[in-house]
């Protein structure tokens, strides 16, 4: 990866340097037909999920339609790509998780940059994963997944959204830390990881709360930890990764909304007025907190800044574990 000054990068997320687009119009004007919002995920996971809310609140505030695509495949890079070959007018979004900022050091090249070619508008959530299992799985406790798992050392198997995902990297991690050898199964998704797991064709995953918080409470799957620093409010029994006994398992996720990287910068500044609105109004975080997840709704340079972290910290993770893409 391309190593560029920490103020060219906060310059090319935040778009403050971007030309006015005389395509796009005045930001006034905007928007003058349907935006495009790309899910680089398969519909069903917690990144399509967040997408689709942002996207209904965000449309009917703009006066416009916005309209989601989901463009899965891998491990994200897929969808991302699309977006950062398109044109910057303000009419491509993308709602991306942590997989954008896993992959700089995950796969040896990329077809884009992830600095120059995007810019932030703003960081949507913040939340964690849930330590789920079939319910078929002889465990209810961590303690016990933990025994189970050094018992049949390599015959148990976890789902992750795809190669390089959050959930992937959740698994390495948590060998790491337990001594415990797993059996790595990726889909094009979390939502097909999901219905794999309900299915029985998987023993357990690092679930986002929000794409599985409706099969935890109908029983079709098993919560047996969280990986926050702190438990969930809205499952309080269930205990984190570190009380459960595997200390230093803490595993955060994120949602961000993003555009094209020479975005006008009215554009930007429109679109992050208006989603910071979204996120925050009571209808939007009265679904998120259902879901598990807490609105953020920053600054596109706060949320550039956050991105920058976040590439710098998987980078440190992924180098410790050796991971590489399947």
């Amino acid at each position: 990866m391309r190593r560029f000054p920490a103020a060219a990068l906060l310059l090319a997320f935040a778009g403050v340097a971007a030309a006015q687009s005389a395509s796009t119009g005045s930001g006034q004007a905007y928007p003058v037909k349907p935006i495009r919002m790309v899910v680089p995920l398969a519909a069903g996971g917690g990144t399509d999920l967040t997408g689709r809310i942002v996207a209904q609140k965000l449309g009917e505030q703009l006066g416009g339609t916005i309209v989601v695509e989901n463009r899965p495949g891998g491990g994200s890079v897929i969808g991302t790509e699309v977006v950062a070959r398109s044109a910057p007018d303000g009419y491509t979004l993308m709602t991306i998780s942590p997989e954008f900022s896993i992959n700089p050091s995950l796969l040896k090249s990329l077809p884009y940059d992830p600095y120059r070619d995007f810019v932030c508008i703003s960081q949507l959530t913040s939340g964690q994963y849930f330590v789920s299992t079939h319910p078929s799985v002889p465990t209810r406790t961590l303690k016990e997944l933990v025994a189970l798992a050094k018992a049949r050392p390599g015959q148990i198997t976890y789902g992750s959204s795809g190669n390089g995902s959050a959930n992937h990297l959740a698994g390495v991690m948590f060998q790491m830390l337990t001594g415990t050898k797993l059996i790595h199964v990726p889909f094009k998704g979390a939502g097909p990881a999901g219905n794999a797991l309900m299915s029985g064709e998987i023993d357990f995953m690092f679930s986002s709360t929000t794409a599985a918080m409706s099969a935890i409470r109908s029983g079709r799957l098993r919560a047996i930890a969280v990986t926050g620093p702190k438990r969930l409010a809205l499952t309080p029994e269930i205990p984190t990764a570190e009380e459960a006994g595997v200390r230093g398992f803490v595993v955060t996720g994120w949602y961000l909304l993003m555009a094209p990287g020479a975005t006008p910068r009215d554009i930007v500044t429109r679109l992050n007025a208006e989603t910071v609105k979204a996120v925050h109004s009571p209808a939007v975080r009265e679904r998120f907190a259902a879901l598990g997840t807490e609105p953020v709704g920053n600054s596109p340079e706060e949320c550039a800044a956050f991105v920058r972290s976040e590439i710098q910290k998987w980078e440190k993770v992924v180098k410790a574990s050796g991971a590489k893409a399947d």
